[in-house]
């Protein structure tokens, strides 16, 4: 039985990016309603960096794509393209701001309400049908590929479980900070936000790796609601036709008789 590929994905507004261990491809629906593919190979690699910072280089190297695909495919449509995003984003950092400063909270639901607050905007990036319904249509192509059978529009390393290990670790590395002296607080918790990024991330590495865990199970059950609710909906047969196309190149790209020999790297997260 040949080895599956590790593969992760990201949907956008009108397609779909799968990638793998070294390559990625990405197809979208155009306005006239054919399918736009491109491909290439990853700028950045989480396998060639030193082990201690490869976790949080995962979600780097997919970032680092989005470059790339924009100017490769000048028709996709990121996720985080829409300006109610970049509103999102100031309007969440001004509430954890003015949030932190209130006397009437205790710490721990203060650092846990800064941290949903600081998760709104990823979440409100992804409140769209067509995102949605392509979100699914990743999820569905390459969990049927991993699985070698039909798979629902839930995936087990979809990004969304990241939210538990997030909630956790921003509240422990957030009461941490709050000891330090009010001078070196500002960097404190910038330093908390990184650990608590490194930290989740190899989390979840773990959690995959033991779902049936009562733990890793805890920990995943806000990613399970929100892809059931909110993050994934059904594709139609032309979404699932972006998502097989993309998927399609991705592995012949990855192939071993195309310089993609099948190693144990893996990606990062589908989205």
């Amino acid at each position: 039985m040949a080895q599956k590929i590790r593969l992760g994905g990201m949907a956008l507004e009108n397609g779909v990016l799968v990638h793998g261990p070294r390559h990625w491809a990405c197809a979208v629906r155009t306005e006239d309603g054919d399918v736009a593919l491109t491909s290439g190979r990853k700028p950045l690699r989480a396998v060639d960096l030193p082990p201690a910072i490869q976790g949080p280089a995962r979600l780097a190297e997919v970032f680092a794509l989005l470059p790339a695909v924009r100017r490769a495919l000048p028709q996709a449509r990121l996720p985080y393209e829409r300006p109610g995003v970049l509103a999102g984003l100031v309007g969440s950092a001004v509430a954890v701001r003015r949030l932190r400063r209130s006397t009437r909270i205790a710490p721990a639901l203060q650092e846990g309400a800064a941290a949903l607050l600081s998760l709104a905007p990823a979440a409100l990036a992804m409140r769209s049908a067509e995102l949605a319904a392509y979100h699914g249509a990743e999820h569905i192509s390459i969990g049927s590929y991993e699985h070698g059978r039909p798979r629902p529009r839930e995936h087990e390393r979809c990004g969304s479980h990241l939210v538990g290990p997030i909630l956790v670790t921003s509240v422990l590395g957030g009461l941490v900070a709050r000891a330090a002296p009010p001078a070196a607080r500002p960097l404190a918790r910038l330093a908390a936000a990184g650990g608590s990024l490194a930290a989740s991330v190899e989390l979840f590495s773990w959690m995959v790796k033991n779902q049936r865990n009562p733990l890793a199970r805890a920990l995943a059950r806000p990613g399970h609601f929100l892809q059931e609710h909110v993050l994934t909906a059904e594709p139609t047969t032309n979404q699932l036709e972006v998502a097989e196309a993309a998927l399609e190149e991705c592995l012949r790209l990855e192939s071993p008789a195309d310089g993609g020999p099948l190693d144990d790297a893996e990606a990062a997260p589908p989205a």
